[in-house]
C-alpha cells in the first residue's frame, strides 16, 4: 500500500505534479463524435459552440478496421479545430483490447497539450486506474507536458459497480465516473436490450381495490447504481455523470432520465446526437427560479448559521448548504453561457 504522503507525487520522473483538487468546469453534455468520419469531424468547430465537452470516440461504434483512422482523425481535429473554451476528451479502447496502448501513446505524445480528460471504458477496479495512471505519467514526462491529464472511468460491469468506491479514490487524476447502462446490463444478465432509460416490464402494481383496474408505475432500472455512483464520487471529490440514452427519437424519455440523474447529483450526461444537446443543457442547468430562491436564502442566512423564516418556511444551515450547491453551479455555468447568465439575472430582478 502506498503511503498517503506519496499520493500526490508524480509517478514518473519529469511528469507534472498531480492535482490536489479536480477543477470544476461545466460539463452538462459530453458530446460524442467519430473523429474518423470526415463529415462528422468537419462539424466539430460548430458543435464546440453548443457543448461543454467534445469527446473523440475511439471505442464502441468504431469498427476494428477503422480504429487507426479514428485515432489519426482525433489527432487532426485537436491540432486544427478551434474549440474555444470547449473541453476535448477522448474515450480510448478498453484496456484488454489491442488498441488501448497505442491510443494512449499516440494521443498523449502528439496532442496531450490539447486533451483534458481520458475516458477509460469497462473499469473493474482500482488496478485499471493504477495502470493508466502510471502510463500517463511516463508519457507526460516524455511529451514534456506541464499539466496532468485527468481520467474518467465508465461503470459498465458488475465488478466495476462492486468496486466503485475504490475506483473513485484510485488516483488524484480521477475526474469523474459515468454510468454505462448497455454493457452493465449485459454484465448483470439483465433482460433488457435498451440503452439506458426504463423498461415497461420493470414496474410496481397497486393493490387490488375490488374490480377496479390496477394502476401500474414504471420504475427506474438504474436508480440504485446511479445513487451508489454519486455517493462514491461525492466522497472522493469527483464528478458523476449519466451515460448514453439510446433512443434518439424519444426526447421526452431522454429528458426524464437526464433529470432523474440531475436530481440525484449527476452534473451531466452523454449526448449521442445533436438533438440531445439542448435537452442536456436544459436539464443540467438549474432553473432561473431555483437559482433566484437559492440566492435569496443565502442572502438571508448571512454566515450560514442559525435559522430564518422566509415566506413561512424555516431555512437553516442544511438548506443554506443546498442553496450554495445550486448557486455555485449557476455561477460556473453563467460564466460560460451568456444566455443563461441573462436568464438568471432577470429572475433575480423580478424576485422569482
Amino acid at each position: 500500500m502506498r503511503s498517503a504522503k506519496d499520493f500526490f507525487r508524480p509517478l514518473a520522473v519529469g511528469a507534472p505534479a498531480p492535482l490536489h483538487e479536480v477543477p470544476f468546469r461545466p460539463s452538462r453534455m459530453i458530446h460524442f463524435f467519430d473523429p474518423g468520419n470526415e463529415k462528422m469531424a468537419a462539424k466539430v468547430p460548430a458543435l464546440a459552440r453548443r457543448v461543454d465537452v467534445l469527446l473523440g470516440n475511439l471505442e464502441d461504434a468504431v469498427p476494428a478496421d477503422r480504429k487507426e483512422a479514428a485515432r489519426a482523425g482525433l489527432v487532426s481535429v485537436a491540432r486544427q479545430a478551434d474549440l474555444g473554451g470547449t473541453q476535448l476528451w477522448t474515450r480510448i479502447n478498453s484496456l484488454d483490447s489491442p488498441w488501448a496502448l497505442d491510443d494512449l501513446i499516440t494521443l498523449v505524445t502528439e496532442i496531450g497539450d490539447r486533451l483534458d480528460v481520458v475516458m477509460v471504458p469497462k473499469v473493474e477496479g482500482a488496478q485499471d486506474i493504477h495502470y493508466v495512471d502510471r502510463l500517463l505519467a511516463q508519457l507526460e514526462a516524455r511529451a514534456g507536458l506541464d499539466r496532468p491529464l485527468l481520467v474518467h472511468a465508465i461503470l459498465e460491469t458488475a465488478a466495476g459497480v462492486g468496486n466503485v468506491e475504490e475506483i473513485a479514490g484510485a488516483s488524484p487524476r480521477m475526474q469523474g465516473i459515468s454510468l454505462g447502462p448497455a454493457d452493465l446490463a449485459a454484465s448483470r444478465r439483465m433482460k433488457t436490450t435498451r440503452v439506458g432509460g426504463g423498461h415497461p416490464g420493470y414496474l410496481v402494481r397497486e393493490d387490488p381495490q375490488g374490480d377496479a383496474p390496477r394502476v401500474t408505475h414504471q420504475q427506474d432500472l438504474w436508480h440504485y447504481t446511479i445513487a451508489r455512483m454519486v455517493d462514491a464520487c461525492a466522497a472522493h471529490g469527483i464528478l458523476p455523470y449519466y451515460g448514453p440514452f439510446g433512443d434518439i427519437q424519444d426526447l421526452t424519455a431522454c429528458e426524464d432520465q437526464f433529470r432523474n440523474a440531475f436530481l440525484l447529483g449527476c452534473v451531466g450526461a452523454w449526448t449521442l446526437h445533436p438533438a440531445q444537446i439542448d435537452v442536456a443543457k436544459r436539464v443540467f442547468s438549474p432553473a432561473p427560479a431555483d437559482v433566484a430562491w437559492a440566492r435569496r436564502v443565502i442572502g438571508a442566512m448571512g454566515d450560514g448559521t442559525g435559522a430564518v423564516m422566509i415566506d413561512g418556511k424555516m431555512q437553516d444551515d442544511a438548506t443554506y448548504k443546498q442553496c450554495r450547491v445550486v448557486a455555485e453551479l449557476a455561477d460556473a455555468l453563467a460564466a460560460r453561457d451568456p444566455e443563461l447568465a441573462a436568464s438568471y439575472a432577470a429572475a433575480e430582478r423580478v424576485g422569482l
